[in-house]
């Protein structure tokens, strides 16, 4: 059943699976691109092609636009500045956090409202219930669209500034390589021990069930972050750097580049330096910010 219209501006690999997701999820789909062709796969899957921007902001309450740049975003939406007032445009284009700032003021001048956004997935993810889609801008619009935009995968709102998808985007990123590089390293001891035979796959199928615990790590040191305090409790920096002493030791001994856990205990080491032996992993983050 039809509940909602909805457009998509640029069809790239992924404004057209955005498209696609929605159509998939019974929304009113229009479409539009500069490049009238790479309608076609949608438009035989019920979308309805626009001829013009114009007029695919005017088909729909909400426009998702998603193109190359935000110079492009400007391009194409700045000819159809009449059609936007009492309109939605969520952005989902990639750049850094100044540029959703000033779109957004300028959508505003429009008298349209606008979401700035970034999707936390390559095309083929879109439509899975646990894709992150980050969301920054008014509360209301938000939560007036969250429906909709739930058709995409997981609508997360971060905060009421339109330069916070962004920021997360960068921020989540790095997560990720980090997160990755050290599980390709631990896969690489193990897989290099003498005798083991354990595979990638058995070895990430327990390196996930650790993930919880890393979580929760992650949850406590997140408190004292935000509070400025960073008691060791049960597992200071001191004991810390004695395991990843043993981390490097194993890695040299299997032929694997300590490089990695170097990096962090180097951290670690210089925080003790200081006299903070005591206190939690949280402590950390006063040498990764910039003095």
């Amino acid at each position: 059943m039809m509940d909602s219209e909805v457009s998509v501006l640029g069809l790239g690999a992924m404004g057209s699976a955005l498209a696609g997701a929605f159509l998939a999820a019974g929304h009113r789909t229009t479409v539009w691109n500069r490049t009238p062709e790479k309608a076609e796969p949608l438009t035989a899957r019920g979308a309805t092609g626009a001829r013009t921007a114009v007029e695919a902001l005017a088909a729909s309450p909400l426009t998702v636009i998603c193109v190359s740049t935000y110079d492009a975003v400007l391009e194409v939406l700045e000819p159809s500045a009449d059609a936007l007032g009492g309109r939605t445009v969520v952005n989902l284009t990639s750049g850094p956090p100044g540029d959703g700032r000033q779109t957004a003021v300028w959508a505003g001048r429009q008298g349209a409202g606008y979401l700035d956004g970034v999707v936390m997935s390559t095309p083929g993810g879109i439509g899975n219930p646990d894709v992150l889609l980050l969301y920054g801008g008014p509360s209301a619009v938000f939560a007036a669209h969250r429906p909709v935009l739930g058709a995409l995968g997981d609508p997360v709102h971060v905060g009421e500034d339109p330069g916070l998808p962004s920021i997360h985007d960068t921020a989540l990123l790095g997560l990720m390589w980090s997160t990755l590089t050290g599980w390709l390293h631990s896969t690489a001891i193990v897989g290099a021990d003498v005798g083991g035979g354990v595979t990638a796959t058995a070895f990430t199928d327990v390196a996930l069930r650790w993930m919880k615990t890393v979580g929760a790590f992650m949850n406590d040191c997140a408190r004292q972050v935000d509070s400025g305090r960073t008691p060791g409790g049960d597992f200071p920096l001191d004991l810390h750097l004695t395991t990843m002493d043993i981390l490097v030791h194993a890695s040299e001994l299997r032929g694997i580049d300590p490089e990695f856990p170097e990096l962090f205990r180097g951290l670690v080491r210089k925080a003790m330096a200081d006299g903070h032996g005591g206190e939690s992993y949280a402590r950390l983050i006063g040498y990764l910010r910039k003095r």
